[in-house]
């Protein structure tokens, strides 16, 4: 006989966990007490927020679910944000919390929350646990719910009492939820009808998302571009779904896409939209958006289809095996003809390019820095950003290869993402070069993790940005509340950067001008004995372009300041 706690650690290494984040207290001390004898990781973070995201990062990284371990009441409300971060963003992930005594509950016992109740809209699905009988199968559930189908977020709330009973292990059956099948091979006939529209396509867009990155479909994707030449555009979430260096991607569409991206949107008369939900940083005004275009839409979730825009061709099913199945009917067809498009879109990128002035003796733009911090790092690193301005400029700068090398919160858009993210990516790719590009707004959120990195000896790199200044925020100030700098100061003398990153045992750097960049970027990148914190002090009033205005028509970008 072991104990509930006992059983719960068996039940993660049943499923091959190999490294978990989290905090103990009071409900879930007693499997902390095991814990210290498994046979995986335990990395512990300083709050609880902390962990879910390291959680995320790691399953972002790998591929394989995430694991965030907290206590009952505040420890498990803590983790709402990384939970309804990762369900946004598809990320599996499986968080176990202690509850209160089941006798306890719904008598406002110390740390009682209603965990499961609170956190059903921010999961995929959640379990309250009230025999120790139920959790080793419970666990296998929960796995199974996370990583497959559309992957998402489940938590496990397991009372005190529950953990302390005892029990015979017994290995868990073969999952089979009834009411749970996810659809994961494509209809023939609707394969058929895309093929068709495909093929009498004269202005196509393939359009891909972070689907493509769960469903492992890259490769499927490369194939699919190269035998029928149609331009790729990849969303915030489908960065490195296929090579930047393809001369088929043309890089990122919408709010902050690159010109000949969007403007190839609004003018195509076909999207092949697969692993995208139509998001609105993409589509602007829903109405206005690709208005020539039919569309099929391939998705693993059938609830996406149809939501925001009904698709002449609707297909269910799962990225790599729609892919598979669309070369396979493909088989020997001749590649389209699309010289006339392809002259068109070129001729975009070449009268929009991304551009910035930085002058050598002029404020840093923190365009440049991700330039030069790109060509410095190795091509197989990973990039973790946190949300705003700077990961609008590490999306539109970096050149991704692979997937998985880009790493950011895009639907909920989470400040304070990007340090313990990356803890959570080095955790999981311990032999990869990971870079967390942060702002000081997001960074002073959950910079306390630098100290985990440093305690567990995971050696990330920060390349923080301060700008003095909640820099999105500022720039919409700016352009639509007539320059009234509401809370979006955050000044430059507090905190002195490189000190902080010292007193938390990284290493602390700064750059203030751009002939200082390149050695600073190149020391960071050396340093792998510790974390490392270089700050790059960057103009504050440096604005994100191109912009299409929230909620407007995507025929509209503003390519630069002349524009407005």
């Amino acid at each position: 006989m072991i104990t509930g706690a006992e059983v719960l650690i068996k039940a993660l290494e049943y499923q091959e966990v190999d490294t978990a984040f989290g905090i103990p207290g009071g409900a879930i001390l007693p499997a902390y007490d095991p814990l210290l004898d498994a046979g995986f990781r335990h990395i512990l973070a300083r709050h609880e927020q902390g962990a879910g995201h390291m959680a995320e990062g790691y399953a972002w990284a790998t591929g394989k679910v995430g694991v965030a371990i907290a206590t009952s009441g505040p420890g498990a409300t803590n983790l709402v944000t990384p939970l309804a971060d990762a369900l946004m963003d598809s990320v599996p992930m499986v968080a176990i919390t202690g509850q209160v005594p089941t006798y306890a509950v719904g008598n406002d016992a110390f740390q009682e929350a209603h965990t499961t109740g609170i956190t059903m809209p921010a999961t995929k699905h959640n379990y309250f646990v009230t025999h120790v009988e139920e959790i080793a199968q419970t666990i296998a559930e929960a796995f199974h719910l996370a990583s497959t189908g559309r992957p998402g977020p489940v938590l496990v709330d397991i009372p005190k009492d529950v953990l302390n009973d005892r029990v015979r292990w017994r290995d868990p059956e073969p999952v089979a939820l009834p009411g749970y099948k996810p659809t994961v091979s494509p209809h023939p006939r609707r394969i058929r009808e895309a093929i068709r529209l495909i093929e009498n396509a004269e202005r196509p867009i393939l359009y891909v998302g972070g689907g493509i990155i769960k469903a492992e479909a890259g490769t499927a994707l490369t194939a699919f571009t190269d035998l029928t030449n149609m331009p790729v555009i990849t969303t915030l979430m489908g960065r490195g779904a296929v090579s930047d260096h393809h001369p088929n991607v043309l890089g990122m569409p919408g709010m902050h896409g690159l010109y000949a991206a969007t403007t190839a949107i609004q003018k195509a008369d076909l999207l092949v939209a697969i692993g995208v939900r139509f998001d609105d940083r993409v589509t602007g005004d829903p109405d206005a958006f690709a208005p020539f275009a039919k569309v099929i839409h391939a998705d693993i979730d059938p609830a996406e289809i149809g939501k925001v825009r009904v698709p002449e061709v609707p297909i269910v099913g799962d990225a790599r095996l729609i892919l598979e199945a669309l070369i396979e009917v493909w088989a020997d067809k001749p590649r389209p003809k699309l010289e006339k498009w392809w002259t068109t879109i070129k001729n975009w990128q070449e009268r929009y390019p991304l551009h910035f002035d930085q002058q050598p003796d002029g404020t840093l733009k923190p365009q440049y820095v991700i330039s030069r911090l790109r060509d410095q790092a190795h091509p197989e690193a990973v990039l973790v950003s946190g949300v705003g301005q700077h990961q609008m400029w590490a999306s539109q700068y970096w050149r991704f290869d692979h997937p998985r090398q880009w790493i950011n919160s895009g639907g909920l858009g989470t400040m304070g993402f990007a340090v313990p993210a990356a803890i959570g990516a080095k955790a999981g790719k311990p032999d990869h070069q990971v870079i967390a590009v942060d702002g000081d707004g997001c960074f002073q959120m959950t910079f306390q993790e630098l100290i985990t990195a440093a305690y567990e000896q995971i050696p990330i790199k920060v390349a923080l940005f301060n700008n003095a200044a909640h820099g999105m925020v500022r720039q919409w100030q700016r352009l639509f509340y007539n320059e009234r700098f509401s809370g979006s100061d955050l000044g430059r003398q507090l905190p002195d950067y490189p000190k902080l990153a010292e007193s938390l045992g990284c290493a602390g750097l700064q750059a203030t001008r751009a002939e200082d960049v390149d050695d600073v970027v190149s020391t960071m990148l050396s340093i792998d004995d510790r974390p490392v914190v270089a700050e790059f002090v960057v103009d504050r009033d440096e604005m994100v372009f191109p912009m299409v205005p929230a909620g407007g028509s995507n025929d509209i970008v503003l390519n630069g300041p002349e524009d407005l």
